[in-house]
């Protein structure tokens, strides 16, 4: 097996044998709806999931119980026609994969237009608020927060704090700031302290390594396939990227490289990946008049 090259591992998820990506039915689930059914008014017949989802290389199981669960939590509503269940996109799944979608695609690998200013960050919550204090970490990581001191985070963006922060009620416990860094601090050690570059650098160098060599693996020989599995495993990789200026990062930097590769290749396979998908797609039939909704689990 060739380093950094996924294993399908039980049908229920593909993950990497030395450690890197690892790429679960739901995160495959979610690329495509956001290609295969967002702004798109007619649901979708269950095994039309389950065809896309197995063609990625995840067991039949392992998919019927990722459409449970993202019905459940809200993300999938089902509806019935006659025999057959189908599913359509919630309001809030529609936002988590616009969201996602700029993130991804619209904000680039780097950040080429750094003003100079940070964004900074303070709190600090007792044991006793655990879950909260995960689900705040959890949404400042993916706006592109690094850990800079105990309780002190910081991003070399513009974030809407007030967003990041709705939902948990966390208000009086957090301080926020914008502020450029002054003499006699030293920028390149900030970034160093904060981020993980050594981590970051790994996961680009892998995903090269393994999407620039010619012959797919057997499930990536299916266009589908292939085209989910190359969107997913880029996704996994820039949620966790900061996105940092690029006068701040390591001459070569492997992400401007990886991100020019996945455009190439995304361009190559998206014909194909939907021809594939047309060919065995089942909708609503006459979805302008809504089928009987189905109580969720």
């Amino acid at each position: 097996m060739t380093a950094g090259q996924p294993v399908v591992t039980d049908g229920n998820e593909v993950g990497d044998a030395d450690a890197s990506l690892v790429v679960r039915p739901q995160a495959l689930l979610l690329t495509f709806c956001a290609h295969f059914l967002l702004d798109q008014p007619e649901p979708l017949f269950t095994g039309t999931f389950l065809e896309a989802l197995t063609r990625a290389g995840i067991g039949e199981h392992a998919a019927r119980t990722t459409l449970t669960r993202m019905s459940q939590r809200g993300l999938l509503a089902r509806h019935r026609s006659g025999a057959k269940v189908y599913f359509s996109l919630t309001e809030r799944a529609q936002d988590l994969l616009r969201g996602a979608e700029d993130r991804v695609w619209l904000q680039g690998a780097v950040n080429r237009s750094w003003t100079g200013d940070w964004t900074l960050l303070s709190f600090s919550l007792p044991e006793s608020r655990r879950a909260e204090r995960h689900q705040l970490r959890k949404r400042l990581g993916w706006e592109g927060f690094g850990l800079l001191h105990n309780g002190l985070w910081i991003t070399p963006a513009a974030v809407d704090v007030p967003k990041v922060l709705a939902g948990l009620n966390l208000d009086q416990e957090v301080k926020a700031f914008r502020a450029t860094a002054l003499s006699p601090t030293d920028v390149q050690q900030i970034v160093h302290d904060a981020w993980d570059l050594d981590a970051l650098a790994a996961g680009y160098t892998r995903f090269l390594a393994r999407w620039s060599e010619p012959t797919p693996r057997p499930a990536e020989e299916d266009p589908l396939g292939r085209f989910l599995l190359l969107l997913t495993e880029w996704l996994l990789l820039v949620r966790i990227d900061p996105h940092l200026p690029v006068q701040l990062l390591p001459e070569g930097w492997p992400a401007v490289v990886a991100e020019g590769l996945v455009e190439r290749l995304r361009t190559g396979y998206e014909a194909s990946a939907r021809e594939t998908f047309t060919a065995f797609a089942d909708r609503l039939p006459d979805a302008a008049s809504p089928a009987t909704p189905l109580r969720r689990a």
